[in-house]
């Protein structure tokens, strides 16, 4: 603050200095100057004093110097009358404008509405912008604003002219920002205008680093979900987590849900493969996305008529492949993931290795209660024919198990056992059994 007052004491005592200065030279000039101007115009002769001449001379120099300027500034008037008219109306549709995103903000749409014509308005009217004035990003902002009032009132007829008239290539080349904005509200609105077509076009209008923002990911994942492109959705999900767009546990419980739609999804054993292997090495080792994995495949073995036995032999191999990564976590499971992990691994029980078999034979013993794992032992035990242990295994397990489906199998195999040892009563009583399980 003080310099301002500094430099401005300083040119007040040179202007002083100066005009003493000149007043010095005037008083040495014509203080003591007894000099005589004649002018000669036959026959006449005119004498005047020398100052009285210069004097004059100064007095007609001033009078000229003031009636120019004041042509000047006469000639001006118009050009002024119209720049201050482009000023007002400049100002008034600023105003107007502001009040728009006020009244828009507040959720006063009507109002909002109205506020933007109206700075159209002016905008329309004034034919030379003030210098410094972004006329066309004003102009798309007012459009977009119109635009988002009519969305909120649902009049989509209007707030698609107003669109239409944002995303102006005109205005898109002065507005580029603006314009990218513009670009991503109607990707919303035809979101839930459920447009798909629509909203794919938008979005790929917008430029390549626009189409990478967090923003337009997550309209992109909201399309994809919409358009039931599963694949898509799951990729754009990994993006936006990977740049923390959602909490990590939210995040976590999106691609999981993406994961498992995808898994469900799959229509061959192929393309099954093919969304495993684009799984994170942290996704593949969730129980819930492995049992899902394990579940389609055993649905799609269980559905075409013309499936070989070899590929059921495969799939069940990819069964197990897809289970291993779990298995240390099977010991935590809850009693529905264990009556799940039972139905995926049972198809593929007469094909099981030593390894998986010493597997199964384990976690029974460690877990020797549990009548999920009773069941699981017994009926691999049927397989390799060691009759004796499947039934020991299989008997705990009946008075266990709370499933229908696995308690039904339970007293059909305890049959099938009756039956091999000779037992006819025993079988009878056992399919009678199974056949009154609801």
């Amino acid at each position: 603050m003080r310099r301002p007052q500094q430099q401005g004491a300083m040119r007040g005592v040179i202007w002083l200095l100066a005009m003493a200065a000149m007043a010095m030279a005037l008083a040495l000039l014509m203080g003591d100057n007894h000099a005589i101007v004649s002018l000669f115009w036959p026959p006449y002769r005119l004498d005047a004093s020398f100052n009285l001449v210069l004097a004059v001379l100064l007095l007609s120099f001033v009078v000229f110097y003031v009636g120019l300027r004041g042509i000047a500034r006469l000639r001006e008037l118009p050009g002024r009358a119209r720049e201050w008219r482009s000023r007002q109306l400049t100002r008034s549709a600023i105003s107007a404008l502001m009040d728009a995103l006020s009244f828009q903000l507040a959720g006063r749409f009507v109002r909002a509405h109205a506020s933007a014509k109206q700075a159209l308005q002016h905008m329309d009217d004034l034919q030379e912008p003030s210098a410094g004035i972004r006329i066309e990003q004003m102009r798309l902002l007012a459009n977009l604003l119109a635009a988002e009032s009519a969305q909120a009132l649902q009049n989509r007829t209007s707030r698609d002219d107003y669109l239409g008239a944002a995303l102006q290539p005109a205005l898109a080349k002065s507005a580029a920002d603006a314009h990218e904005g513009a670009l991503l509200r109607a990707v919303r609105w035809a979101v839930e205008d459920r447009n798909i077509a629509v909203a794919r076009a938008r979005l790929a209008e917008l430029p390549h680093g626009a189409g990478r923002r967090i923003q337009a990911l997550r309209l992109r994942l909201r399309v994809a979900q919409l358009d039931s492109a599963v694949t898509e959705a799951l990729e754009v999900a990994r993006l936006l987590n990977k740049h923390r767009a959602f909490s990590p546990e939210a995040g976590r419980s999106l691609l999981r849900g993406l994961a498992l739609d995808a898994l469900r999804q799959a229509h061959d054993l192929a393309q099954l493969q093919a969304v495993w292997e684009k799984l994170a090495p942290s996704e593949k080792t969730m129980p819930e996305l492995a049992l899902a994995a394990a579940e389609q495949a055993n649905a799609l073995m269980a559905r075409p008529p013309d499936v070989t036995e070899e590929d059921r032999l495969a799939s069940g191999r990819q069964v197990l492949a897809w289970l291993e990564p779990i298995w240390p976590q099977v010991g935590s499971l809850d009693a529905a993931e264990q009556r799940r992990l039972v139905l995926v691994i049972e198809p593929a029980l007469a094909d099981l290795d030593s390894t998986w078999l010493s597997r199964i034979e384990r976690l029974q013993q460690e877990q020797p209660g549990n009548p999920c794992w009773q069941y699981l032992v017994g009926q691999a035990c049927m397989h390799r024919r060691l009759w004796g242990k499947a039934a020991m295994q299989l008997g705990q397990a009946r008075h266990g198990l709370k499933d229908p489906i696995l308690r039904r199998r339970t007293w059909c195999a305890l049959a099938r056992l009756a039956e091999q040892r000779g037992d006819a009563e025993a079988a009878l009583a056992a399919w009678q059994t199974a056949a009154q399980v609801e």
